[in-house]
């Protein structure tokens, strides 16, 4: 059986725009041995190629077919659930790529689907007209629920504020596609031609990349490079697999390979 990787990025490959040591001789030892892999984010706001663009600036070289984001995954969700529908848009590049890549249809008045992404450009007054929109009867769907990481001078206040203003304003909840949700993390999966029991996921956080892992029976292995301390981890029901100081501790064959 063919086994893969679906490896998240901030605080894996790199940490803000400092590459974490070792990542890059990670990543390439996966491409010269021709292990199937995908960068997995929950950021909707860069276009796959920004993201390449990024990564090659630290010394990484991989194609589009090595990027799936939360953007990706909720374009193709939508257009699964109704193929061109309409959507009004709060978001950025990534997203609205995403979302036209996938034929769906950018409106500013009566749409299928109002569509929550990262951003610093949509206004109170966006944020409103979605509001009346919603309660009309558009459905409210979310790329992710990232919170803030809570830092100052941080330029992202993190979905998990703009998704709960709008959700309290409507009394309505909104439907996340991105880490945890089995939406994404079966959309990433089959995006590189994995089976469920051939999916390995690389992650520096229990409550996104380990726990969406262990819903869908994925082996999972917890690096330390990232936000997460060891000491928390007897806090949670669910335990990792594996646990790395980094991913350039990782050796191949894994040991369920």
């Amino acid at each position: 059986m063919k086994q893969g990787l679906l490896i998240d990025m901030d605080g894996v490959i790199y940490g803000g725009d400092k590459l974490i040591p070792g990542a890059d001789v990670f990543i390439n030892n996966l491409i010269k041995s021709d292990i199937p892999f995908t960068f997995m984010t929950n950021n909707s706001q860069r276009t796959p190629r920004e993201v390449l663009n990024k990564l090659k600036r630290m010394g990484i070289k991989v194609t589009e077919n090595h990027v799936y984001t939360s953007a990706r995954a909720t374009g193709q969700f939508i257009a699964s659930q109704k193929p061109a529908a309409s959507v009004y848009v709060l978001g950025e590049g990534g997203l609205i790529q995403s979302l036209l890549d996938n034929d769906l249809v950018m409106v500013d008045s009566d749409p299928d689907f109002v569509v929550l992404g990262e951003g610093r450009n949509f206004t109170l007054e966006m944020v409103q007209r979605a509001v009346d929109m919603i309660l009309e009867g558009a459905k409210l769907i979310i790329t992710n629920r990232d919170p803030s990481p809570k830092k100052k001078g941080w330029n992202n206040l993190g979905i998990a504020a703009t998704s709960a203003m709008i959700e309290e304003a409507t009394g309505l909840e909104g439907f996340v596609v991105g880490k945890p949700s089995p939406v994404m993390m079966r959309s990433a999966r089959k995006f590189i031609g994995l089976e469920t029991a051939g999916t390995t996921v690389i992650g520096d956080t229990m409550e996104t990349d380990i726990h969406g892992g262990v819903v869908m029976g994925y082996k999972t292995i917890l690096t330390l490079s990232g936000v997460f301390d060891k000491e928390n981890l007897n806090k949670y029901a669910f335990q990792p697999d594996l646990i790395i100081n980094s991913a350039a501790d990782l050796k191949f064959p894994l040991p369920w390979w």
